[in-house]
């Protein structure tokens, strides 16, 4: 895998990680009891986006460094998974 491939295979895990991590942690503007006139309650009482986006980098290296290794320690790929359908040729 060439660096152009790894850094692709890197940002899709680290954006699909982002919407896994962006409710962790979340308390919403009813959770704090203080709901701005002209929003949902349910609307984010305190983003905390740098925590996220600092945890969605850790959980996206991890992911990364394990496929970085069934990929290209130990040789697995696409073709390596069970066959699904049978073959009927």
């Amino acid at each position: 895998m060439n660096w152009i491939s790894g850094l692709a295979v890197f940002f899709i895990i680290w954006w699909i990680a982002l919407f896994a991590m962006l409710p962790i942690g979340l308390r919403t503007q009813d959770d704090d009891g203080d709901v701005t006139l002209g929003t949902t309650s349910s609307a984010p009482g305190r983003p905390h986006m740098v925590r996220t986006l600092i945890r969605t980098t850790i959980a996206a290296m991890a992911i990364f460094a394990a496929y970085f290794v069934m990929v290209e320690i130990l040789g697995l790929g696409f073709d390596d998974l069970p066959q699904i359908m049978p073959d009927f040729s």
